[in-house]
C-alpha cells in the first residue's frame, strides 16, 4: 500500500467534514480491532465510528462497538449498538450474546434470555450461550426450567465442570440434596485442580451441618485459589461451628487483607474479638460496619457494648439511642443504656429506662409475647431481630453476590485465564500503574536519548502497557501530522521516522509503523530500538492474526491464515540484530526468551533468561518465565524455585501458579 494514502484516514478522523468516502474501511476495520484487543477501547470506538459514518450498512462495525462499550461499562450504548448490528445481519449468534450481557447488567433478564434463546438457534451447542441462560433462569427464580436446561447442558458437555456446579446449586434450591452431592462430587472427579468445585462441595457440607469435611474442603480450594476472600470467609464459618474462635479470626485475617471491604469478615471478626477479649480492635471493626452501613442496629449495639466496656460510656449510649430509636421494645437497649447512664451519674434517665424493662418483665409474666432469639448460632444477613445481635453473620442464600450468578460467560474482557508468561516489553510513552509492584526499567542509552530530548515524549521501557484515553488519542494523530510534515522538509532524518513509528504504534495501526520502521532502518541501521520496536509489533500483529481465528465473525481467509513459524523467525532477527548492536540490552535477551518460548525452543528460552538474570539479577518477570519455561520441562523443583523468587520479588500470581503445581505433585 503506498504510504502516502494513509494520511487520508487521520485527516478524516481529526476533520469529519472530509467526504467518508475516501477512507479504505477494511484498513479502519482492522486497526480499530487492533486497538480492541489489546484493549485500546476509546481509541477502537473512534475507528469503528469511522467505517459505520462511511458504510452505516455494515453489521461488523457495530458489533465491535458494541462490544468496546461493553468494557467501558457503558450496558445501554452496547445494547443499542448490538440492536443495529442484528438488524443488518440477524445470523450472528455472539452479537445476541453481547446483547444479553448488556441487558443483564441493566438486570433485564427477560431480554436477556429472549437473546440466549435465539442465540442456540444459531449455535445449538454453544456452552456459553446455554451457561449465560441458566443464570438468567436461576435470576429469575425459575429453577425449574434452569434444571432442565442443565440436564440438557450436561448432555452435550458432560464435562463442562461449571454445569455441574450450577446445578449443585439449582438442586439445593429445589431441596434435592442427594443430586446436589452428587454433582459436587461429580465437578471434583471432573476438574481437581479447579478451587470452584472443592469450594462448592464445601458449602453443601456446611449446609448439612458436616462442618470438619467442609473445612477439609475449604483448605483444598484454599490452596488452589489465589486471593479469593470468599473462601477464608467460609472456612472461617466452618471452624467457628468446631469452636475455633482463633482459628475462624486467622481466616477472617487473610479475608479482609484480601478484601478490606468485606463487611460479613469486619462484622464477624469483631464479635470473635469481643468474645477473647479483643475489645478496642473490635470497636475497629464496627467503626467499620458503620461507616459503610450507618443504619446496621446490630453493629452498633455491639459497638455500645464494646464503648462500655472500655469506659465510653457517652458513645455507648449513643449507639443504644440509636438502636432503641428504630426498635423501642427492644429490652436488652433499655438495661444496656440504664446502666451507661447510672455510670456518668444520670441517675433520673437511668431509671426511666429501668421503669421500662420493668413494665416489660411485668407483660411477660402475663402471657404477652416479645422477639426472642433463635436456637441457631448464626444469622442470615437480611435477619433484623435484634435479639440475634450477637449471632455471626452469614449470607442469604439468593444473595446476588453468588459466584454463579454475576459469572456471565462472554467476550466482554475475553481474559485467558490459562497460565501465561509475563508479556513482552514495549518501548513506549506510556505505563500503567501498579500500586503492589513498583519495578524501574532502566537502560542507559534510552536514558541518553531522553537526556538529549531525541523524541516528542519521554521513552520508557515497559511490559505493562496503558490503553490510551481521547486527549492521548487525538495527542498522537496530532504528531502523526506535525512528523509527516517534518519528513517531507527532512525525508533521510531516521528519528523522525521512528518518533511517527511510535505514533502508530500507539495508536494501534501496525501496519503503517511496520512502514516507518522500515524507513528508519534503511537510514540507519545501527539505531537498534528501531529492530526492537520492529520485533515487538510483528508479534503483537501475530497475536491478533491468531485472536481473529477464534472470533465467531466471519472473516477473510487472509486474515485467518496460519501463522507460521517463519513469522516467528523474523522476530526473533529482530532481535538478534538488537542483541548485536546492544549486547547489555537486558530486554532483548527477555523478549527473545519469550518468542523461543513460543517456538517450543525451551533450551533455548532458559538460556536466554540465563542472560537476562546475569545482567539483571533482580528482574521478576525473567524468574517467572523461567520458572514456567522449567515447568514444561518437567523440572518442577526448579520452576518452583523461580516462580518463588518472582513472587518474592513482587509478582504475587507466582504463588497461586506454586499451589497449583504442588496441587497436582500431591
Amino acid at each position: 500500500m503506498i504510504k502516502k494514502l494513509l494520511y487520508i484516514l487521520y485527516i478524516g478522523l481529526l476533520f469529519p467534514m472530509v467526504a467518508v468516502s475516501q477512507i479504505n474501511t477494511d484498513r479502519v476495520m482492522t486497526i480499530g480491532k487492533n486497538a480492541l484487543y489489546f484493549e485500546d477501547y476509546v481509541l477502537s470506538i473512534q475507528y469503528f465510528n469511522q467505517v459505520i459514518n462511511a458504510k452505516p450498512y455494515l453489521a461488523e462495525p457495530f458489533f465491535y462497538r458494541g462490544l468496546a462499550k461493553i468494557n467501558l461499562d457503558d450496558f445501554q450504548g452496547a445494547e443499542a449498538d448490538c440492536t443495529e448490528s442484528i438488524e443488518r445481519n440477524p445470523f450472528v449468534a455472539n452479537t445476541y450474546q453481547i446483547r444479553g450481557i448488556s441487558r443483564i447488567r441493566q438486570d433485564n433478564f427477560d431480554g436477556a434470555i429472549a437473546d440466549y434463546q435465539k442465540a442456540l438457534t444459531i449455535e445449538p451447542e454453544n456452552e456459553a450461550l446455554w451457561h449465560n441462560l441458566i443464570l438468567c433462569r436461576i435470576q429469575k427464580k425459575d429453577y425449574a426450567t434452569a434444571r432442565a436446561e442443565l440436564d440438557t447442558l450436561i448432555s452435550l458437555s458432560p464435562k463442562y465442570t461449571d454445569a455441574y456446579l450450577m446445578r449443585t446449586e439449582v438442586s439445593l434450591k429445589m431441596k434435592d440434596t442427594l443430586q446436589a452431592m452428587s454433582d459436587a462430587d461429580r465437578a471434583i472427579e471432573i476438574d481437581r485442580y479447579n478451587p470452584d468445585t472443592w469450594a462448592s462441595r464445601a458449602v453443601l457440607l456446611m449446609q448439612r451441618e458436616k462442618y470438619a469435611d467442609a473445612e477439609s474442603d475449604f483448605d483444598e480450594a484454599a490452596r488452589l485459589s489465589f486471593k479469593n476472600s470468599g473462601i477464608y470467609i467460609n472456612r472461617a464459618l466452618a471452624r467457628y461451628h468446631q469452636n475455633n474462635l482463633r482459628g475462624a479470626m486467622s481466616d477472617y485475617d487473610i479475608a479482609l487483607d484480601i478484601d478490606k471491604n468485606n463487611l460479613i469478615g469486619h462484622y464477624n471478626r469483631g464479635l470473635l474479638r469481643a468474645q477473647v477479649g479483643d475489645d478496642n480492635r473490635a470497636i475497629e471493626d464496627f467503626d467499620f460496619v458503620l461507616s459503610v452501613e450507618p443504619d446496621n442496629l446490630m453493629a452498633a449495639f455491639n459497638r455500645g457494648l464494646l464503648r462500655s466496656k472500655t469506659g465510653d460510656y457517652k458513645g455507648a449510649i449513643d449507639d443504644y439511642s440509636a438502636v432503641l430509636n428504630e426498635y423501642p421494645n427492644f429490652m436488652p437497649g433499655y438495661q444496656c443504656r440504664a446502666e451507661a447512664y447510672r455510670k456518668i451519674g444520670d441517675l433520673k434517665r437511668a431509671d426511666a429506662d429501668e421503669i421500662v424493662v420493668l413494665k416489660a418483665q411485668i407483660d411477660a409474666q402475663s402471657g404477652t409475647k416479645n422477639n426472642t432469639a433463635s436456637n441457631d448460632k448464626t444469622r442470615k444477613k437480611s435477619d433484623k431481630n435484634m435479639n440475634n445481635y450477637r449471632k455471626i453473620v452469614v449470607a442469604d442464600n439468593d444473595d446476588t453476590e453468588s459466584k454463579y450468578k454475576t459469572n456471565y460467560r462472554g467476550r466482554v474482557q475475553d481474559k485467558n485465564v490459562n497460565i501465561l508468561p509475563q508479556p513482552m516489553f514495549a518501548l513506549t510513552y506510556y505505563e500503567r500503574k501498579d500500586e503492589v509492584r513498583r519495578q524501574i526499567n532502566f537502560d542507559k542509552r534510552i536514558a541518553q536519548m531522553n537526556e538529549r530530548h531525541l523524541f516528542p515524549e519521554k521513552l520508557i521501557i515497559t511490559n505493562n502497557e496503558m490503553a490510551l484515553d481521547e486527549a492521548q488519542v487525538k495527542q498522537h494523530f496530532n504528531s502523526i501530522n506535525q512528523l509527516s510534515a517534518s519528513i517531507d522538509k527532512e525525508p533521510d532524518n531516521a528519528l523522525n521516522y521512528y518518533s511517527r513509528a511510535l505514533d502508530f504504534y500507539l495508536v494501534q495501526d501496525f501496519d503503517n509503523a511496520l512502514n516507518d520502521l522500515n524507513e528508519c532502518i534503511a537510514r540507519d541501521s545501527t539505531f537498534f530500538p528501531a529492530y526492537f520496536s520492529r520485533a515487538l509489533i510483528h508479534y503483537k500483529e501475530l497475536e491478533y492474526r491468531k485472536r481473529e481465528k477464534s472470533f465467531e465473525i466471519v472473516v477473510t481467509d487472509e486474515k485467518t491464515a496460519q501463522v507460521r513459524a517463519l513469522d516467528y523467525a523474523k522476530i526473533r532477527e529482530d532481535f538478534d540484530k538488537v542483541i548485536e548492536l546492544a549486547p547489555d540490552f537486558v530486554y532483548a535477551y527477555y523478549n527473545r526468551a519469550n518468542i523461543l518460548t513460543i517456538m517450543k525452543d525451551y533450551r533455548g528460552a532458559i538460556a536466554d533468561y540465563n542472560k537476562v538474570l546475569e545482567i539483571e539479577p533482580n528482574m521478576a518477570d525473567a524468574y517467572f518465565n523461567r520458572g514456567l519455561t522449567h515447568v514444561f520441562l518437567g523440572n518442577n523443583r526448579l520452576g518452583i524455585q523461580d516462580l518463588s523468587k518472582a513472587g518474592e520479588l513482587g509478582l504475587f500470581s507466582a504463588y497461586n501458579i506454586i499451589k497449583r503445581f504442588t496441587a497436582k505433585e500431591d
